[in-house]
């Protein structure tokens, strides 16, 4: 398997369960030569998130974002607008600028970022080496569509 079948302590806070990579997380990923996988490591584990999260970059994320049926500027006012979206009063999200509305997610960020009730964290995997075919597999498993965010801590 890509991860080992127990829950162990290989998340990335101090006694979080995960998932421990497996060795047949090689198959998943194309890995340049000289490149290996922190098997055995800790905290190298796929967390799973099941509460409502943003998922973004802690480091230099500007927090910008658009509309995509005016194209401007928002990004001030939807990151403000988390307050309603966090407790899941809503899942969408109304342009201040055109009165465009969709769920969050559907709007534009130049850095990405996702909202969710669900999420997968791959703990210091190697992710700009995934596979495209092995992304896809997993977005049609879920049947929603994923986005990868890259973390650096």
């Amino acid at each position: 398997g890509v991860v080992e079948p127990q829950l162990s302590a290989c998340g990335m806070r101090p006694g979080a369960l995960g998932y421990a990579m497996a060795p047949g997380a090689e198959r998943v990923l194309d890995l340049p030569v000289g490149h290996s996988l922190p098997l055995g490591q800790p905290r190298s584990g796929l967390e799973i998130v099941t509460d409502r999260c943003l998922f973004m970059p802690e480091r230099d994320f500007e927090k910008e974002a658009g509309c995509p049926h005016c194209r401007r500027e928002i990004g001030e006012a939807l990151f403000e607008h988390l307050e309603t979206w966090m407790p899941g009063e809503t899942d969408n999200f109304e342009c201040p600028e055109c009165a465009f509305e969709d769920d969050i997610n559907g709007f534009i960020f130049p850095q990405p970022c996702a909202f969710s009730d669900l999420g997968f964290i791959f703990n210091n995997w190697p992710g700009e080496y995934f596979l495209r075919g092995f992304l896809d597999e997993f977005s049609d498993r879920l049947g929603f569509p994923i986005r990868q965010v890259r973390v650096r801590l």
